[in-house]
């Protein structure tokens, strides 16, 4: 399955993270940053990026495993049409009615 088309797809439905949580990280980085040495702040960081990206690849795989079985179910649902569904109990009732008069 195309990845690119499928992390657009994801994107149309995304929402964006709690404000909360966020401002919550960013002040523990802030209080974390003035008690460690730059070379453990680039350390941290590091482990934080390769967090955040395992993190994205989990949430993509996990969107595609429930996308594809969706996508499987609605393909094989057949769409309905309230016009055709008329239609065809009106054909239904001429039919009976015709082989009625014959």
């Amino acid at each position: 399955m195309d990845y690119e088309y499928m992390r657009a797809l994801r994107q149309r439905f995304f929402s964006e993270p709690d404000v909360m949580m966020q401002r919550e990280i960013e002040e523990g980085w802030r209080c974390l940053s003035d008690r460690v040495s730059k070379e453990d702040q680039k350390r941290i960081l590091r482990l934080v990026d390769l967090q955040a990206a395992l993190l994205e690849e989990t949430a993509l795989a996990s969107f595609v495993s429930g996308f594809q079985p969706a996508h499987g179910i609605a393909g094989e649902l057949k769409s309905y049409s309230f016009a055709r569904d008329e239609e065809a109990m009106a054909e239904g009732r001429r039919s009976c009615c015709g082989e009625a008069e014959s």
